[in-house]
Formats: structure tokens, sequence, C-alpha cells
């Protein structure tokens, strides 16, 4: 874990300038990957460079309290982490992860309940011999949870207490479906009130073992059927029936204070969601909307949100991959999309798909072929690799606190994209990135007080003003 410790050192350092003693902290990582959190030279000045870019800084335009940014416990991740380390390279890598005190501070993380492509089999919680009507759910079982997804879990709760957690289904117990098995499908009429219980029982299972879950989503991207791994189908009509008549209810009942979440699914189709919150009977149970990246635009969710200004709006799922191999493709992405636009647009929480994934993009039962973890395990040898998504939610979670509130930032150039924070001691929180190809020279601040910061093509920059 050296690379780590050299890269908290670099993180606990300082960049001093005139500024009648005030201390600013900047932090660098450039497009290629040479540089990753380095510290970066700052000057301060009275009056920002005429020849640069600006980035404006207002405390007084606040917007949403963020939770933090974080990514997935699957059954893959947590096998990967459970078995694959040894206890001291385990307890290592969650500190890495987890402590906001001495590494990245993650604040988020979502579970799946049952199984999902990266599981090594597919499962439900309630699997019954032949797919035997089970409405009482008497061959309910949270054991396959306890194997090595809880036990994760709690070791990164040791790390950061206040870790929330979000969980989802891929798909009810097969039993349930019309298509009687875990894959494609639909739900059956008959279902929806054992898969609300179904739902209470999860969440109190987890409850009862030390994971409070404070975020629930019905179901995994409910507009899309895969053909090898399990999901559902469930339409805006049916998902506000089911939370109107049944899911509500049930948790109402059960004293349940989880948080239900509509959606769950890309940026291309704001229609659902809307059509959901325009149920008066299932909004009312409803606390916000949750969105993935894989097709459509991250302003859909300030579109949805504007409609429906007291719902929250989290971001709970993208992958790196294959796809995007090289450090500049997937850094500047994440960056750009993620990292500044989720927040920029609302987001509270923002979360990539596997926390962790081994050489092979696995282990994975059909589904995604060549997605990367934020880490990569070695299976073999336990050489454990920092992706580009690492770095990208580092910039935010080492430094934005759980708490923070998102204030108004502006650039001077479209190129230069931006957001700001402050966090609960005071501290202000300004994240850039420079999406075009040339260095820019960049003054952060307002009125009499200012930064001035060179930041390469591609590069992004964390700034912490005390």
């Amino acid at each position: 874990m050296a690379s780590f410790a050299l890269l908290l050192a670099a993180c606990q350092g300082t960049i001093s300038g005139d500024g009648a003693g005030t201390v600013a902290q900047a932090w660098v990582t450039t497009a290629d990957g040479e540089k990753r959190m380095e510290p970066l030279a700052a000057t301060w000045m009275a009056s920002p460079d005429p020849a640069g870019v600006q980035i404006i800084v207002d405390p007084a335009d606040r917007y949403q309290t963020m939770i933090g940014m974080g990514a997935a416990f699957t059954d893959a991740s947590a096998d990967l982490i459970q078995n694959r380390l040894s206890d001291v390279a385990r307890a290592e890598l969650l500190e890495e992860l987890f402590s906001p005190e001495s590494g990245l501070g993650f604040s988020f993380t979502r579970v799946v309940i049952g199984a999902s492509d990266f599981s090594s089999a597919h499962y439900s919680l309630d699997d019954t011999p032949g797919n035997r009507p089970d409405p009482d759910l008497s061959d309910y079982t949270f054991e396959p949870m306890m194997r090595a997804v809880v036990p994760v879990v709690l070791q990164a709760r040791g790390y950061n207490p206040s870790l929330v957690v979000m969980a989802t289904p891929w798909s009810p117990p097969a039993w349930m479906k019309t298509s009687q098995s875990l894959i494609k499908g639909t739900l059956r009429e008959d279902a929806y009130k054992p898969f609300a219980d179904y739902l209470v029982r999860a969440i109190q299972s987890f409850e009862a073992v030390g994971v409070p879950v404070e975020y629930i989503s019905l179901q995994n991207e409910p507009d899309f059927e895969p053909v090898n791994y399990p999901g559902m189908r469930l339409s805006a009509a049916q998902r506000a029936l089911l939370i109107s008549d049944f899911v509500g209810p049930a948790f109402e009942k059960a004293g349940l204070q989880t948080k239900i979440l509509d959606w769950d699914h890309n940026w291309d189709q704001p229609g659902q969601p809307l059509e959901v919150l325009g149920n008066d009977a299932a909004e009312r149970y409803v606390s916000g909307v949750a969105w993935h990246c894989y097709n459509g635009d991250v302003a859909a969710q300030s579109a949805v949100r504007d409609a429906f200004p007291e719902k929250e709006v989290l971001f709970t799922e993208c992958s790196g991959g294959e796809w995007s191999a090289e450090w500049p493709d997937a850094w500047t992405w994440t960056m750009d999309r993620l990292v500044i636009g989720a927040p920029s647009n609302w987001a509270r929480g923002v979360l990539m798909w596997n926390i962790a994934l081994d050489e092979n993009h696995g282990p994975h039962l059909g589904g995604c072929s060549d997605c990367r973890g934020v880490v990569t395990i070695d299976s073999r040898t336990g050489e454990i690799e920092r992706n580009q998504e690492y770095y990208a939610l580092g910039h935010f979670s080492r430094f934005v606190r759980a708490g923070a509130t998102r204030i108004g930032t502006a650039s001077s150039k479209e190129s230069i994209k931006s957001v700001g924070f402050q966090n609960s001691d005071g501290s202000i929180v300004v994240i850039a990135l420079n999406t075009s190809e040339l260095p820019e020279m960049i003054s952060i601040g307002a009125d009499e007080s200012w930064i001035s910061i060179t930041l390469d093509g591609g590069a992004g920059m964390t700034m912490v003003l005390p």
C-alpha cells in the first residue's frame, strides 16, 4: 500500500501564498495519468489574471447537501475483497477507500438484493423448488448476502460509520415473474404484495446485522430485460401502482425509514420518472430519482428535479471498462460527467458500479465482460491497481465531506468545467477540469482574493480554501 501512503502524504501537504496568512491546498491529476493527485503550485493574487480563465466562487449561492461518492459492493467485489486478500491487505484497502481521516473517504455504497451479472451464480433470496409460489416467504433466506457482501460492508462501516447504503434487486424470485426465471419477464400481478413483503424482509435482514439501508429502488434498470443475467422490465405505470398500493404501505406498516427511489436507469428517458412522480398516490412515497450514465445526458437530472424540486437526486451507477481503456478517455469523461456534472445537476450522491473487479473483469455470469472496477484486484497475487475512476472519485471524496453544501461557481470559459462545495467546517472546495487540449491559466476566487493556477489540457484539480 506504499503508493497510497505517498498519495496521502501529498494530500496532506499545503501550498502557502502571501494571502495574509491564509493557506490554500491544491492537487492535480493529468490526463495521461503521469500525475495523480499531486500537489499543484498556486499563486495568490489581488485580482484575476486578465489573460486567463476566471472561476468565480459564491458561497452565498447554495444548493443541495451532499451524501458523497463511492461504488457498489457486488458479489464479485465483495468476494475479491473478502476472499482474495489477506486480512491485513483487506483492512488496508477498506481503510484506504472509506476512512475520512486516512483514506479517500467514500461515504456512499450500493448492494444488490440477490444476484446481478457480477455474481458467480444467479439467485434470489427466496428461490423455491420448481419455482413453487411462496407468498408467505417461507423459503426466504438472507444467507447468500452473509457470505461476503455483509462482512465487507460491515468492515467498510468500521472505517466510516456514516456510510450510506442503497439496495437494489436485479430480479425478484423467479416464481414472482411472468418468465418463471430470474432472467427477463415482468412482475406477475398476483406477486405485487409478496414482492413488497420481500423488500421489507431484505431491509430488515440488512438492519438486523448492522447494515441500515437508507435508500432502495424497486428494480435495477427497469426498461431493460437482459438476456443472460437477472433482470426485469417494470413500466412506469407498474412502478407507480407497486409503490402506491403495495411497497409504500408495506414500508409504513413495518415502520421502515428506508427511502424509495424511482427509475434507477439512464438519463435518456426522463419521462419515466416524471410519469411515476406525476401519480399523486405514488409520489407521496417516493423520496427521489436515481440515474445511470449509459445513455442520454446528465442534464436530465435537472429537468426532472425542476419539475419536482422537493425530490432528491442521486446518481447510482456507471461503470468504467475496456471500451475506454486509455487514461485520457476514462479520466476526462468521469470527471466531466460524474464528479462535476452529476452534482452540478443536483445529485446528492454519486456511485460507480463495481468497487473492485479482478484481472479478467469479473467474476461475472453473463452481462458485461469488459467492465472495470474502481480498483483491480489480481485474484492470483492480491496486487491492487488503482484505476482512473479511483482518482476521479478521490478528487471529490478526499476533500468534500458528507454534509457539505454545493455552492455556486461560474467559469468564464466553457472548456473549463467546475463545481464548488462548502464543508461544515467552513472550508471551500473547488473541483475543476480543463476539457481542452491546451494549458490554461485559471484564477479561482472572488473580490480581492484570487488563486492563479496553470492547468494542463485534460487535467483536473481540487482546490481547498480554509
